[in-house]
């Protein structure tokens, strides 16, 4: 089989990535055995617009949201799958000083877009409150599972798929100068599979600062149309289920469910609303390909002709990707440079 663009991995870097190429005409395939550690696989798939612990305006946010809500939406219509849930964040204060803060900035023109209300007082019951908080619109969450899901089987009944595990040392160059992995026979080879991608000998050199995150499903009795942000963030299921996370470990970076995780998370979850528990129903670990610097990678090997990545989108991936995959279509068909924040040139100086 000869393809343009053969792709390691199908979590949501791989799924976007591919689905882009082939919108572009492009032959693809995928090589993807469905690893445990794809973080893609167990993400809450938040996009939110301000972020952090002094609620600040996310990297690049102007451009980004733009991209993320369309994007989704043509994702579903093409798989004919529900995915995509636009949903306020609410983040309560937690000063009288963020209060003020957010008053201000509720005037300035580069933050009006993303605001929906801010609210000066307890407003949101079951949640504390006291001082309110900033409701927030271009936000939500995508189902990401049930994207690669979806993603998978069809490109599964289009032969466009290997399930096996991608094996670094089986991979060929051919005279002519494509690269041969058994059957498979590809001009351009693209590593989408996350902190995977330093297995092989073409980019162990990145600096790939792995992060396990813990994500817990729980049985309470509270319901909000909002997802709720603050320390932890809670999104709500239905049927009194939230989803709640996530934990942030960069020194035991495994697979294994934790005791202290699921109490960290519902301590947190706790402080911020306060209704019991009656039951944690699911905990489930993933390991976000977070980068040294926080910003995705994208580009060409420094040496290697035909062989990229397209990774690094760590925690926000469901906010990166759209655009990114964008981006790193423009470069790969087009030429076009890549953004300079991203672009794994600024990484040549560890090889």
């Amino acid at each position: 089989m000869k393809v343009d663009f053969l792709l390691i991995g199908q979590g949501l870097a791989g799924t976007i990535l591919s689905y882009r190429l082939l919108e572009a005409g492009y032959k693809v395939h995928l090589i993807d055995d469905a690893h445990p550690s794809s973080s893609s696989k167990v993400a809450a798939g938040l996009y939110n617009p301000v972020t952090g612990r002094k609620l600040g305006k996310t990297w690049l946010a102007d451009i980004l949201f733009d991209e993320i809500e369309p994007f989704y939406k043509e994702m579903e219509g093409f798989l004919k799958q529900k995915i995509l849930h636009p949903i306020g964040i609410y983040r309560p204060f937690i000063s009288f000083e963020e209060q003020n803060e957010w008053l201000a900035k509720s005037a300035d023109e580069q933050y009006t877009g993303f605001i929906e209300k801010v609210i000066t007082g307890p407003q949101f019951p079951g949640v504390r409150d006291d001082l309110g908080g900033l409701l927030l619109k271009k936000s939500g969450y995508v189902d990401i599972k049930s994207l690669l899901k979806a993603y998978r089987s069809w490109v599964k009944k289009q032969g466009m798929l290997t399930e096996v595990r991608f094996l670094p040392g089986h991979l060929k160059r051919n005279p002519e100068g494509t690269w041969q992995y058994g059957q498979l026979e590809a001009k351009n080879l693209v590593f989408t599979n996350g902190v995977q991608a330093k297995d092989s000998s073409f980019f162990n050199w990145l600096p790939f600062t792995p992060v396990k995150g813990e994500i817990l499903t729980v049985r309470q009795e509270f319901h909000s149309r909002e997802i709720v942000n603050r320390g932890v963030f809670r999104i709500d299921m239905g049927n009194g289920l939230g989803k709640v996370g996530a934990t942030y470990d960069n020194q035991n970076v495994d697979l294994i469910p934790t005791d202290s995780g699921k109490r960290e998370i519902l301590e947190k979850l706790g402080q911020l609303i306060p209704a019991k528990v009656i039951e944690v129903t699911d905990q489930q670990v993933g390991i976000r390909p977070a980068t040294i610097d926080r910003k995705p990678m994208l580009g060409k090997h420094p040496s290697e002709e035909n062989v990229y990545i397209f990774g690094g989108l760590g925690a926000k991936g469901v906010s990166l990707a759209p655009y990114f995959s964008k981006n790193m279509v423009e470069f790969l068909v087009r030429g076009e440079e890549l953004q300079k924040e991203v672009n794994i040139n600024r990484f040549f100086k560890y090889i």
